[in-house]
């Protein structure tokens, strides 16, 4: 056997190599096609992997999105950024306001959440410390009647500083 032939031996099928990333963690059909294609995978064999891989339960973009949900709701970040991170990985409109929903999470409790555990404690009267919380909370997704309802910063204002 020459050196050309156990190289093509070497080299795994395009469902062996998704089956290892899916066995580190969960991806979404969008992202191993990304991946698939990177790893020099053809069109043809990368979308026979992922649909033989979601026929036989191993990916579910339903199941990538709710642990991705979870994941970052936890990490403290707000529907707007969990909307477009979703929406990135190719959920539709539709499935992505439906899994925010079904996520039932209190978004203020979140915002403040946040807010103690990056500046602590009691917050100030002053206006350039609210603004500079509205802002932290815009960056993580927080949606404006939420950042103002947890910071009682006036939102625009504060979207002003930021530019």
């Amino acid at each position: 056997m020459s050196r050309n032939d156990s190289d093509k031996q070497k080299k795994r099928s395009a469902y062996d190599k998704a089956l290892g990333l899916l066995a580190r963690r969960e991806h979404s059909r969008k992202e191993l096609k990304t991946k698939l294609r990177q790893g020099g995978y053809e069109g043809e064999e990368t979308s026979a992997a992922i649909d033989r891989l979601g026929e036989q339960h191993y990916q579910d973009d339903d199941r990538f999105a709710e642990v991705l949900l979870r994941s970052r709701i936890a990490q403290g970040y707000g529907p707007m950024r969990l909307r477009v991170e979703l929406k990135s990985h190719g959920l539709s409109d539709a499935r992505v306001r439906e899994l925010l929903d079904e996520a039932e999470v209190d978004w203020n409790a979140s915002a403040a959440a946040q807010l103690r555990r990056r500046y602590g404690g009691a917050g100030t009267a002053d206006l350039a410390e609210r603004s500079r919380r509205a802002q932290f909370l815009l960056r993580r997704g927080f949606a404006a009647a939420t950042v103002r309802s947890v910071t009682h910063a006036d939102v625009d204002e504060a979207a002003d500083d930021m530019s």
